[in-house]
C-alpha cells in the first residue's frame, strides 16, 4: 500500500528552482485536484483550479513558513483558488435537484490517490462516499464558504481553528456554518445513505449492472424497468431538469426516441466509485462505433435508484476508447 507523499520543510525550499518546487507540488496533484472536484463539481474546473494552485504557490512561496505542513499550505491554496472561481463563475449555489456544470470523475485517476488511513474501514468508506455523484451534488447546493467548512473539516479533516483561519471567521462562525452545512446536506442527500452502492466485490450489484447494461443495448424498456426504483432519479448535464419516478424517467426515454435506436455497444467503466457504461453507436460512415453517453449508476437495495448520463465529450478524459470497431454482422452488411 502506497503512502502519502514525505513532507518538506522551508529549509528544502530555499533555494528551490521552479521546477524543483513543481516536483515538490507535484506530489499532491491528484489529491488536490480531488479536493478541488468536491468543491466546485466540474472536473475541467478542478484542473484549472490545481493549475492556479501551483502557480499561486510558486509564486507566493515566501509564505510557507513551515508552522503548518507543505501538504496543508497547498490546500489552503487551493481552496482560496476554488472560492475565487466559485465568485466568478457561479455566484449562486445550485438551486432544484439537478447541477448542470457536474462532471464525472474517473475511477482509474482517483485510483492514484495515496493512503495515510485508507486501511482503516471508515476512512475508506468516507473518501468513498464523499465523491460519489450524490454527495458532490449535495454539496454544489451549499455557499461556498460553507462548503469550504463541511469539505475542510469533514473530508480532509482539518481543527476548526484552521478552517477558520482559512475564512478569516471566527471558530464559532465556522462552527454554525458548518452545522448548517451539514443539515443542509441532509436535506439533498439520499435518504437511503446507509446503504450506499457497494463495492466491486459485491456480487448482486455487478450482476444488476450487467443485466442493465445488456438490457441498455437492446433497448429493452420492460427489463430496464425491472431494475429502476420506484422513486429513480435521473438528470443529464448540463441538460436543465431533474426527473424523480419510474414511470417520468421511462416515458423522457421513450420521448428522447431511445426505443427506435440501434447498433448500441456498451464498455463498463467506473466513475466516482460508482458503476458505470459508456455507449457507442453504430455509424456507418465512420465504419465504427462512436460515443454516445455515459451512464453512471447509483445502486442501493438491489435496485438502481439514480441514473445520470453525460455526453460524449467526456469518454476522453474517463479513458475511454474514441471509436469500437465494427462487429462482424456489421462488416458483412
Amino acid at each position: 500500500m502506497s503512502t502519502q507523499p514525505k513532507e518538506i520543510d522551508v529549509q528544502e525550499l530555499d533555494g528551490t528552482d521552479e521546477a524543483a518546487f513543481t516536483g515538490h507540488a507535484e506530489r499532491h496533484r491528484r489529491e488536490l485536484h480531488v479536493h478541488c472536484y468536491r468543491m466546485l463539481g466540474s472536473f475541467q474546473d478542478a484542473e484549472d483550479a490545481v493549475q492556479e494552485t501551483f502557480l499561486r504557490a510558486w509564486r507566493r512561496r515566501e509564505t510557507f513558513e513551515g508552522r503548518a505542513s507543505f501538504r496543508a499550505w497547498l490546500y489552503r491554496i487551493a481552496t482560496n483558488a476554488c472560492l475565487d472561481l466559485l465568485a466568478k463563475r457561479r455566484p449562486e449555489p445550485a438551486t432544484g435537484g439537478e447541477v448542470l456544470w457536474l462532471q464525472p470523475y474517473p475511477d482509474r485517476l482517483l485510483d492514484e490517490l495515496t493512503a495515510d488511513e485508507a486501511d482503516e474501514p471508515e476512512t475508506a468508506a468516507l473518501a468513498r462516499e464523499t465523491v460519489e455523484l450524490a454527495y458532490v451534488v449535495a454539496v454544489q447546493h451549499l455557499a461556498p464558504r460553507p462548503r469550504a467548512a463541511l469539505i475542510l473539516r469533514d473530508v480532509v479533516g482539518w481543527p476548526a481553528k484552521d478552517v477558520a483561519d482559512l475564512l478569516g471567521d471566527s471558530v464559532n462562525s465556522v462552527n454554525s456554518a458548518l452545522q448548517r452545512a451539514r443539515a443542509g446536506m441532509r436535506e439533498h442527500l439520499p435518504p437511503e445513505r446507509h446503504e450506499w452502492t457497494g463495492g466491486e466485490d459485491d456480487t448482486d450489484n455487478r450482476d444488476l449492472v450487467r443485466r442493465f447494461t445488456e438490457a441498455s443495448m437492446a433497448t429493452d424498456i420492460d427489463a430496464i424497468a425491472t431494475m429502476l426504483r420506484d422513486d429513480v432519479r435521473f438528470a443529464m448535464p448540463p441538460t436543465p431538469g431533474l426527473i424523480v419516478g419510474r414511470d417520468a424517467v421511462l416515458a423522457d426515454w421513450i420521448e428522447g426516441g431511445y426505443p427506435e435506436m440501434t447498433g448500441l455497444r456498451g464498455v463498463p467503466t467506473a466513475v466516482n466509485r460508482q458503476p458505470a457504461i459508456g455507449y457507442y453507436t453504430w455509424h456507418e460512415e465512420a465504419s465504427a462505433h462512436l460515443p454516445l453517453a455515459i451512464d453512471v449508476l447509483r445502486v442501493s437495495g438491489g435496485s438502481i435508484t439514480e441514473v445520470t448520463i453525460f455526453g460524449p465529450e467526456q469518454f476522453v478524459h474517463l479513458g475511454l476508447p474514441a471509436s469500437l470497431p465494427a462487429a462482424t454482422d456489421e462488416v458483412s452488411r
